[in-house]
């Protein structure tokens, strides 16, 4: 069957994804990409991803109406809820805490911050059940937690004399199978901040994973036969001796 331009731009978007999340090297990431935008039927396409896993551990099939959803960070989500939770709380009292990296977030998390400062990083953590509570308290004091843009994230806190609130969100749509997180408490003369932004690691794939997809397309252009000149050099003669003007 005959692929459309949706079609192939679906899959060109499942290999940004790929190469994004370290599936894919650079030079691969190129090859396919310029395959995929080369080819003609479904059955070219279909090989450019058997071999990558997309959100629900399926390929959407080439043929589907839906366009492929956003993975980035929260690439694979069930295999990153469930397990025993490596903390369940942080306190901080003239100091600081912070809870980063690879580590599996309890059922309910309960942060706490006097004087003092803490720091929630949810953009590489695990997940004990598929619905947590984060609850964040801080009396003259700063906790900031910060998310993949694919988690669904709520946020239900009180600010006295201070600030509770979440920014905006615009690099990515919450993933319908990401955790759902509860983000509760109240700051009293401090505040509580939300945050939602890929790490420095998967922005910078992503933007070598544009790039080179802008020199492939740009190599394509060049490429097309009705890219070029006629056959005769800027300048040249029609064939009668005369110079072209």
């Amino acid at each position: 069957m005959r692929a459309s331009d949706a079609e192939r731009e679906r899959i060109a978007e499942l290999l940004r994804e790929a190469v994004a999340e370290g599936r894919l090297d650079m030079d691969e990431f190129d090859q396919r990409l310029e395959a995929a935008y080369k080819a003609r039927t479904h059955r070219e396409l279909e090989p450019l991803v058997q071999d990558l896993p997309a959100p629900g551990s399926t390929v959407a099939p080439v043929g589907s109406s839906a366009p492929a959803p956003l993975r980035g960070s929260a690439a694979d989500w069930p295999a990153r809820i469930g397990g025993n939770a490596t903390s369940k709380g942080a306190f901080a009292f003239w100091g600081g805490f912070n809870r980063k990296g690879r580590w599996t977030v309890g059922r309910t998390f309960t942060a706490f911050a006097m004087w003092g400062g803490g720091e929630i990083d949810l953009r590489e953590a695990n997940f004990e059940d598929r619905e947590i509570v984060i609850r964040c308290f801080t009396i003259m004091g700063g906790l900031h937690v910060t998310a993949p843009p694919e988690l669904n994230v709520e946020v239900r806190g009180i600010g006295i004399m201070g600030g509770f609130g979440e920014g905006s969100n615009d690099e990515g749509e919450p993933a319908p199978d990401a955790p759902q997180v509860r983000i509760t408490g109240f700051a009293l003369m401090g505040g509580v901040g939300v945050e939602r932004k890929r790490t420095k690691a998967e922005r910078r794939r992503l933007k070598e994973a544009k790039e080179a997809e802008l020199e492939a397309r740009r190599r394509r252009e060049l490429e097309r036969p009705d890219s070029g000149t006629d056959g005769r050099a800027d300048g040249g003669t029609d064939g009668g001796g005369r110079k072209e003007l």
